[in-house]
């Protein structure tokens, strides 16, 4: 948790946080649908694409924070693997991802291993 002198140098602002969780939300729930539709298409049945899809989400987060978090997160001086600043939580970049988007993987993953199978 930032401290008083910390807030008043470096505010949060509420309304960023909104837009940074809204932005994760849709991408997390659009590469959830992607990553249905490449399962159903590869044949994945039963733990095979459910590890698919927590490879593949888990790497996703990886992208994420290496590609938009990090620099900024360095270049401010924050420790690694804290996302607290951008997100409403420290583990919201990580962990929102596998549940936001399971319902998606399924039903893409479903419908498209049932057009390739048929």
């Amino acid at each position: 948790m930032p401290t008083e002198k910390e807030l008043q140098i470096s505010p949060i602002v509420t309304e960023s946080l909104v837009h940074n969780t809204k932005a994760l939300s849709n991408l997390q729930s659009l590469t959830a649908s992607l990553f249905g539709v490449a399962a159903g298409i590869l044949g994945l049945e039963s733990y095979g694409g459910f590890l698919f899809y927590i490879v593949f989400t888990l790497l996703t987060a990886v992208l994420i924070y290496f590609l938009r978090v990090a620099p900024e997160s360095l270049a401010a001086g924050k420790p690694v693997l804290d996302t607290s600043r951008y997100f409403r939580g420290p583990l919201e970049l990580w962990t929102s991802g596998l549940m936001g988007g399971f319902a998606g993987f399924i039903l893409t993953w479903t419908l498209f291993y049932g057009l390739v199978r048929a």
